[in-house]
């Protein structure tokens, strides 16, 4: 236990998410050692991004406006959603450059350990947005995991009756592994999802 400033700084590091108390106070100690104008920097873009940043009317996505840029950009195709947990998935998609339709952020997956159902989830948002007849699909994105799982099944429950095309990722193995070192679950769904190569 540090004194102070820096047990307080350790503590707090401590609370972000992926940072454990070695992590914690290797950083404090970074911060401490480090110039005094750069942590400025960072404490001053900290303080603004709380500050302008929000979350976009319509899909929820991070924006400084109240739409988005990719909801005010008429070039994209409103006729697909994408459906992901995070913003952070909306720029993982981007950076492919092969999807140009809309998104929905539903701000996390259903995991009731966590006390997280869909009550807590953009859901409700979603299903708004696809009343009128724009929308022909949706594209259901969310995690491999269990909570995404879970999230995905949620979704094909509700929205199966709307007469919308529904769609998952695809999933399967990375380019570049081995056959050998696949778990079942991801080798058996590379077949499932399996294309035709004539």
């Amino acid at each position: 236990m540090y004194e102070g400033a820096v047990q307080d700084l350790i503590d707090e590091l401590g609370r972000l998410p992926g940072i454990g108390p070695k992590s914690a106070q290797r950083v404090a100690f970074h911060i401490l050692e480090a110039d005094t104008e750069d942590m400025r920097r960072l404490a001053e873009a900290i303080v603004s991004v709380k500050e302008k940043v929000k979350f976009c009317q319509i899909c929820f996505n991070v924006s400084e406006q109240e739409t988005c840029r990719i909801c005010q950009d008429d070039r994209r195709d409103r006729s697909i959603i994408c459906v992901v947990e995070e913003s952070k998935d909306v720029m993982a998609i981007e950076r492919t450059r092969s999807f140009r339709g809309l998104y929905h952020v539903l701000g996390g997956s259903i995991n009731p350990i966590a006390g997280i159902g869909p009550e807590q989830l953009h859901i409700r948002e979603l299903l708004n947005r696809l009343s009128d007849d724009t929308v022909q699909e949706v594209i259901v994105a969310t995690d491999p995991n269990l909570e995404g799982e879970a999230t995905a099944t949620y979704l094909v429950r509700m929205l199966g009756s709307l007469g919308i095309s529904l769609t998952r990722l695809a999933s399967g193995l990375p380019v570049g592994g081995d056959l050998e070192y696949a778990d079942e679950v991801t080798l058996g769904r590379a077949f499932e999802g399996r294309r035709s190569l004539s």
